[in-house]
């Protein structure tokens, strides 16, 4: 069985500013949710959780990072793929750690330099199975790497993901496409020379991408790339949060 991303969060450096830019952009609501030591926030859509909120750690700071979305891999074994991504090459930013009756994990880079975390979860609670590109959820994961191939091999080896389509985008080489379960869920792509390290990027999804990217300008962010046309008829944008986050938005309207 395919793992697949089950989570992301974002790391910022103003946990009130980031949640009231997300909730006007997004229509997100916030709340703590009442177990965590430290200040960790939810956003939900339509009272299903959507991502996490939480000050970028100072052991994160010290090692180079600055605020951006992150994302979480499920693992059936977080100390065994731990091991196995070092043995390919990857790196361990932050060794598996247990959240008592929340889950294990640990934060890691995979052998090209980009970085994600394994997730064990021990809630015992499934979380809702939604439909894809479901409003208000990430609709699409988007790995910017420097050997496409390479990066492509090590995910379908670790986490059972399968090769789908490859777009050819002339200069910039292919768009590899990806699925976990059989579900076409995301893309690799060579790292321009502008993106100074290999990341992956989470696209959320909006009913219509116009009036949001009205929304990001009008609460402080600012639009990287306008919007563009996909093969299938959706259309994308990236922008980057007051803060300074990476982020991009799909829908399947203007």
């Amino acid at each position: 069985m395919a793992e697949k991303f089950c989570w992301v969060e974002l790391l910022t450096s103003d946990l009130d500013a980031a949640q009231a830019f997300y909730d006007g952009v997004m229509g997100w609501t916030c709340s703590a949710p009442g177990h965590s030591e430290r200040d960790y926030r939810l956003f939900f859509q339509e009272g299903n959780a959507a991502a996490g909120l939480m000050l970028l750690p100072d052991e994160a700071k010290a090692q180079g990072a600055r605020p951006s979305w992150f994302g979480y891999i499920t693992s059936p074994d977080v100390d065994a793929d731990v091991a196995a991504i070092v043995a390919a090459g990857g790196q361990v930013y932050r060794p598996p750690e247990t959240l008592p009756k929340i889950g294990r994990f640990a934060v890691v880079a995979d052998p090209q330099g980009a970085p994600f975390a394994l997730w064990a979860d021990l809630t015992g609670i499934e979380a809702p199975d939604l439909a894809p590109m479901t409003v208000g959820h990430v609709g699409w994961h988007e790995l910017f790497t420097d050997n496409v191939e390479e990066a492509f091999a090590f995910y379908s080896a670790k986490f059972g993901w399968t090769k789908g389509e490859a777009l050819d985008m002339g200069p910039m080489g292919a768009y590899q496409l990806f699925a976990t379960g059989g579900l076409s869920v995301g893309g690799m792509m060579k790292r321009p020379p502008n993106v100074p390290q290999p990341f992956w990027n989470y696209y959320f999804t909006v009913a219509a991408l116009d009036a949001t990217l009205e929304k990001v300008t009008r609460a402080g962010g600012r639009i990287a790339h306008e919007p563009t046309e996909v093969p299938g008829g959706a259309w994308i944008a990236q922008c980057f949060d007051p803060q300074g986050a990476f982020f991009s938005l799909v829908a399947a309207k203007r």
